[in-house]
This record gives structure tokens, C-alpha cells and sequence, in this order.
């Protein structure tokens, strides 16, 4: 097994490190839930190499359902509190350290149930533009049947 190809040619490296404080604002909020999304890596700041998401979910039951992606896989590394993940045959519940990868392909679905707020970091490989499918998340109840699935489709979400 090799590394990938090079990224980078040049010799003497360059200053191009990103800071993101603990206490930074979330990119997102999900008002009825109070859900909120950071953007740690995204799409366009990795070179779509991949994103990360530190995804933290209030006390209210929310998450989505049983799920694939054709083109990306998803790992979950819980920070703090209880989510489920279902992991294509059974939810499990996880616990701050707990990780489950799961490659593209792979049925999963993520949910708060416990009544206490968690948190947890979210991580697709290679990076895909997942702002914009959390972000048209917020109005998808006033799309209609069908452009409800155009979004879906557009994002890579194959429900169950």
C-alpha cells in the first residue's frame, strides 16, 4: 500500500494552518430543535479532501432516519451525552469516545433520544459540500414531493 499522490511540491513548506477557538459560533441552527452545526473542515477548505462537523443536538428527539451515500462515507466520534446510530442491522447507543465509520454504501441513520443534549464530530470522506444540504434541511417542508427528492438526489441521500 503507497501514500497518495503528492499535494504539494514545494520544498521548504508554507504557513497555512487554521485556527478555530472553542466558545466560535455555530455556522447553523436548527430552530425547531435547537440543534447547531460547526463547520470545522469543509469542502472548500480542504481541497475537498474531506469535512468535519461538530454536530450538537438539544434534549428533543431529532436525526435522520436510515440512510445511504453512493459517494462519500460518514464516521461519527461522539464528544458527549448518548446519540444512536444505527449501523444498517441495529441502533446503537453511543457514548462519549464511541466511533462508528461507516464506508459509502453503508445504511446508517443518527438520533437524540435520550432527553439530554450530546454533541459529536461528523466526518465525510472525500469532502462534499454538506453545508448546503444541512442548510436546505431549514425549508424542505415547503418544497414539494418532488423537488424534496431533487434535493436528496443533489446531496447524495438515498432513504430507506
Amino acid at each position: 500500500m503507497s501514500y497518495p499522490p503528492t499535494l504539494y511540491t514545494g520544498e521548504d513548506g508554507e504557513i497555512t494552518a487554521s485556527y478555530r477557538p472553542n466558545g466560535h459560533e455555530p455556522e447553523l441552527t436548527y430552530p425547531k430543535t435547537g440543534n447547531t452545526v460547526h463547520y470545522l473542515a469543509t469542502h472548500a477548505s480542504t481541497g475537498g479532501q474531506y469535512g468535519m462537523y461538530r454536530w450538537e443536538m438539544g434534549p428533543a428527539p431529532s436525526g435522520p432516519d436510515p440512510h445511504f451515500h453512493r459517494t462519500i462515507s460518514e464516521s461519527f466520534y461522539i464528544l458527549t451525552g448518548t446519540i444512536r446510530i444505527y449501523d444498517g442491522t441495529k441502533w446503537i447507543d453511543c457514548t462519549p469516545g464511541d466511533f462508528v465509520h461507516v464506508p459509502a454504501g453503508g445504511v446508517h441513520g443518527f438520533r437524540n433520544e435520550s432527553g439530554q443534549p450530546a454533541s459529536m464530530l461528523l466526518h465525510f470522506a472525500p469532502g462534499a459540500p454538506r453545508e448546503r444540504y444541512f442548510e436546505g434541511l431549514l425549508d424542505l417542508a415547503s418544497k414539494s414531493d418532488e423537488e424534496r427528492a431533487a434535493f436528496y438526489l443533489e446531496h447524495d441521500n438515498y432513504w430507506l
